[in-house]
């Protein structure tokens, strides 16, 4: 129990949470795959590359008997199970690498996305009607090449900034399409998608944007708290694309500090001098632990008032495969 005395003696902070914030159903999915699929087989159950982008949770899972690998020639060929299973991270993978699981005689299960997974599909059926595909999206992310790794090599060309879709060289006398990586900046898409209609009013789009509701709640629950706020923190991975876009939202909201931090032990308290009011949220890897773990570190120092902001409420359940959730 605090002191109430010493609690008193603390300066005030008021913590402006955001809601929607932290794990969103495609990351529940990717970790409860890995969960299940240790249970089904024991471990070590292999993982090609980290499932979602957040350490803590890589880590909690490697505990767990999980095996982390880059590329699948570090998974053992043999194996004392008929069956050595390999999971694909939430981001998706190409389908070269499914290729070469195949030959590898592993066992599959793909805990892509279905929201990526969408995007694959929407790539696809524009390739088989003719056209050439544009993605908006950040070289090198997982999902890019994951994307990317659906078509054969030309049939995709990448567009990142508003810059590249004025001056992006197509196929001459081809149709066009676009599509997006679901954890874009949803204002910084709209801007590329504005630019490339302007050089292409024939382009294809998608039915419904591919930027999926997470990102899109999660962007808008922090443009919801930045104004007003003297800093902003984010919980994420500096290799989590949409962790670092809510950086971005903030300070493009008009909060005069955001920061990204993993783990509150990184949090340097002297820093937070001068600040009473405090955006806090969380990119859709992040759990709500992590959250906590901070406040907590926050009322080492300072009397501290939580309030949230919730701007949408989300209640969206992806399956698993029917490979798990049939046994």
């Amino acid at each position: 129990m605090r002191d109430p005395e010493d609690n008193a003696a603390k300066p005030p902070l008021t913590v402006r949470l955001a809601g929607p914030r932290g794990f969103c159903a495609g990351v529940d999915r990717a970790i409860k795959i890995v969960e299940e699929a240790l249970r089904r087989f024991g471990p070590p159950v292999y993982v090609r590359h980290e499932v979602v982008h957040n350490r803590f949770v890589v880590e909690s899972l490697e505990a767990k008997g999980a095996v982390f690998v880059e590329e699948l020639d570090e998974v053992p060929q043999r194996d004392h199970r008929p069956q050595v299973p390999v999971v694909f991270s939430a981001h998706g993978v190409p389908k070269s690498v499914l290729a070469d699981a195949e030959a590898r005689g592993l066992y599959q299960l793909d805990a892509t996305c279905p929201l990526v997974t969408k995007v694959h599909r929407e790539a696809e059926k524009h390739f088989a009607q003719g056209r050439h595909l544009i993605l908006i999206g950040h070289a090198g992310h997982p999902e890019v090449v994951g994307t990317m790794g659906q078509l054969p090599p030309g049939g995709v060309t990448l567009v990142e900034s508003v810059d590249d879709a004025r001056t992006v060289s197509v196929p001459e006398g081809v149709p066009l399409a676009y599509i997006t990586q679901t954890t874009l900046s949803v204002d910084d898409t709209a801007e590329i998608i504005a630019a490339l209609r302007e050089r292409f009013p024939a382009i294809e789009g998608p039915r419904r944007e591919d930027i999926c509701y997470a990102t899109t709640n999660r962007q808008a629950a922090v443009k919801a708290i930045a104004p007003g706020a003297d800093m902003v923190i984010v919980i994420g991975a500096p290799n989590s694309s949409n962790s670092l876009r809510l950086v971005e939202v903030a300070a493009r909201a008009g909060c005069p500090r955001a920061v990204m931090v993993q783990r509150a032990a990184e949090l340097d308290l002297e820093a937070l001098s001068g600040v009473s009011v405090l955006g806090l949220t969380a990119g859709a890897s992040a759990p709500e632990q992590l959250v906590e773990e901070l406040i907590e570190h926050l009322r080492t120092r300072f009397s501290v008032t939580v309030e949230e902001v919730r701007v949408a409420e989300e209640d969206i359940v992806f399956r698993l495969p029917a490979a798990l959730a049939s046994a």
